[in-house]
């Protein structure tokens, strides 16, 4: 809970704004502004992070009322963010909006550099590249929205299976197969052909 000595504490400011006093929640717009666009930044492109959590906030708001004190209201406004950026690829992959640009030379040669090197500190030296971001992004665009969030979380971000699941609302079963499945997944289509099923 955010709490500054002298200044309300969340759960003062939720209370306001369900009880009607909604311009109390510019205070929580003001406190979590840089936390939310943090998250929002790590999952979904550069051009549509205001607009995600802008989304992000809209939901907040409207899910007050189902705040439960004893969560925190950081997690509770991390879950909500983290799902607001699930469906924003949802809705990407379904009006098929998801760029699939072809590799680049660099990108091509970075890919192959990792694949002809099987140990992980190779590839953890490798992954620090821009190149390996941006491979990545091309291969995860490949995925579902649902294996792409929890490849992210998990391998990404390197949350934990039950702090994923308590992320999306999912339960920790279904994140443990998806991870499992989404990893395999997001392999084969890096150690396949170079450039195999991309859009020229």
């Amino acid at each position: 809970m955010h709490n500054t000595p002298g200044k309300p504490s969340d759960n003062e400011i939720i209370h306001r704004i369900i009880d009607g006093d909604i311009d109390e929640f510019a205070q929580i717009l003001t406190r979590y502004k840089d936390y939310v666009m943090g998250i929002v930044s790590r999952h979904v492109p550069y051009d549509q992070v205001e607009e995600t959590a802008h989304d992000a906030f809209i939901r907040a708001y409207q899910s007050l009322p189902t705040f439960k004190q004893k969560s925190g209201f950081r997690h509770w406004l991390s879950s909500i963010t983290v799902r607001t950026c699930y469906d924003f690829w949802r809705q990407r992959y379904r009006s098929k909006e998801v760029p699939m640009s072809s590799l680049t030379e660099k990108h091509r040669q970075w890919l192959e550099n990792v694949i002809s090197d099987t140990s992980d500190r190779a590839f953890n030296e490798r992954g620090s590249l821009k190149e390996a971001r941006e491979v990545i992004d091309w291969a995860l665009a490949k995925l579902s929205a649902e294996d792409r969030m929890v490849l992210e979380l998990v391998y990404l971000e390197g949350l934990t299976v039950k702090e994923a699941a308590e992320l999306l609302g999912w339960t920790t079963a279904n994140v443990k197969v998806r991870s499992f499945r989404s990893r395999r997944k997001l392999q084969e289509i890096l150690s396949g052909p170079i450039g195999e099923g991309m859009i020229q």
